[in-house]
């Protein structure tokens, strides 16, 4: 008998494809979203209602919860793990915030190194 993994990797390989790929798209069009994992999970999910035919502007809010809940949208952590990732690999999709927390955080470890400027 077959195993019915391969299928499932691949289709779950192309998800997590598409879903960096849109990621990708929203952080180079949308800078301001590069900071704020709330209003870039929003943004992804207004295009994915928009990608199934579902008017965003239209849907209910209990219409919303029962897809998230129902799994027909795309995981708020999952789109959060992704942009991570995807900042990680390519620092032109990195923040402000970014560049300011890893900053500081070299800065510390110089100080602690004993490498402070004078």
């Amino acid at each position: 008998m077959g195993n019915n993994n391969s299928y499932w990797n691949v289709a779950n390989k192309r998800t997590k494809m598409k879903t960096k790929d849109t990621i990708r798209k929203i952080l180079l069009e949308k800078p301001h979203l590069r900071d704020n994992d709330n209003k870039l999970i929003a943004s992804f999910w207004y295009r994915e209602l928009n990608s199934k035919n579902i008017d965003a502007e239209e849907i209910t809010a209990l219409n919303f919860l029962h897809k998230y809940a129902d799994n027909e949208l795309t995981n708020a952590e999952s789109i959060r793990r992704m942009r991570a990732k995807l900042q990680e690999e390519e620092p032109a999709l990195r923040g402000e915030a970014y560049k300011i927390r890893k900053g500081k955080l070299q800065e510390e470890w110089r100080k602690n190194l004993g490498y402070e400027n004078n």
